[in-house]
């Protein structure tokens, strides 16, 4: 199976801190892989340089083909918002609009149709278990149905790849097992490839790899 995101000698500093030191990745379409590591290992780190979210120093980053570390301004956050999905610890959700109308938000910045959103977000709603919950605004949602939504948003494009940082840090453990068993069913049924950065073991262990990072690099790379 040929690679579908390829990072290679990926370096990042904050000022005379080296925080990524050379770090090699590639990633293949359907594949879940879990990024795990103590605190300061530069995981998260590289999962938004991975994203581009943040820009590395030096090293070569690749998605389908396409060279990200040439992209910049507004060709970087078209590609972005088209090929790659986002859930974050913190669902962040904007408290004055429906789970619909967030899930939706990336769809309106690509320019698509609102009624072609809508359908899709149902969809999605009915995949993750929350399409009864749609009409509702996040302060009426629990934590897990607001982490859905946010999983819901990232996948309204049709991305290639999703990026979740510590998905389930804030979930109870059974919300957080429902989540992860969820990932699985997203990456069966659209072929999606996710990059999981957790604490979690038991997420890491599901995952078909698990990438360890140990100062800055991976170990056993």
């Amino acid at each position: 199976m040929g690679s579908m995101l390829i990072a290679k000698g990926i370096h990042k500093s904050y000022g005379s801190l080296e925080v990524l030191k050379g770090v090699d990745l590639e990633i293949s379409k359907g594949e879940i892989v879990s990024i795990v590591g103590a605190s300061g290992a530069g995981k998260s780190t590289l999962l938004h340089i991975l994203g581009t979210l943040d820009r590395a120093d030096q090293g070569v980053l690749s998605l389908n083909g396409h060279n990200l570390m040439q992209l910049k301004g507004d060709s970087l956050a078209e590609f972005r918002n088209s090929k790659i999905g986002f859930v974050f610890q913190f669902h962040n959700l904007l408290p004055e609009f429906t789970a619909l109308e967030n899930i939706c938000i990336p769809g309106f910045i690509q320019g698509r149709e609102e009624k072609e959103l809508k359908k899709r977000a149902e969809e999605l709603g009915e995949i993750l278990g929350i399409r009864h919950r749609l009409d509702h605004k996040p302060s009426e949602l629990s934590g897990g149905e607001q982490q859905r939504v946010a999983v819901a948003r990232a996948l309204i494009n049709n991305p290639d790849l999703v990026f979740a940082d510590e998905p389930s840090g804030n979930l109870d453990t059974s919300n957080a097992r429902a989540l992860h068993d969820l990932f699985f069913k997203l990456r069966d049924t659209y072929h999606l490839s996710f990059v999981l950065v957790t604490h979690n073991e038991e997420l890491a262990a599901m995952a078909d790899r698990k990438v360890v990072m140990k100062d800055g690099r991976i170990e056993g790379a």
